[in-house]
């Protein structure tokens, strides 16, 4: 899969030092699938949630934060679209990445 917003990701392992080693090796994890369906990803990360529009959330870090992406089977891309704590989480629609 290819991974767009990688630069948005790495402000992210910045800004989050404590994730940062679980973020590097999500993205070297997902830079190496291919995914065609929902379950591909859940076979690889048991604890994924999927939401609408096409979008995955990921728990990073034993839960701490949470990585929300828009994933392209057609395409193989995954587009980063949020991460943060997971207070920060609930204080957003996943679905928009709008602040509730």
């Amino acid at each position: 899969m290819r991974i767009i917003a990688l630069s948005q990701l790495k402000k992210y392992q910045q800004q989050y030092p404590l994730a940062e080693r679980q973020l590097a090796l999500w993205a070297g994890f997902v830079s190496k699938a291919s995914w065609s369906t929902p379950q591909d990803i859940k076979d690889s990360f048991r604890s994924a949630s999927f939401i609408e529009n096409n979008r995955v959330v990921f728990n990073i870090c034993g839960n701490n934060y949470r990585l929300v992406v828009a994933v392209a089977y057609q395409i193989q891309a995954v587009y980063v679209k949020f991460f943060g704590t997971h207070a920060e989480y609930d204080n957003i629609n996943a679905a928009t990445i709008e602040v509730k």
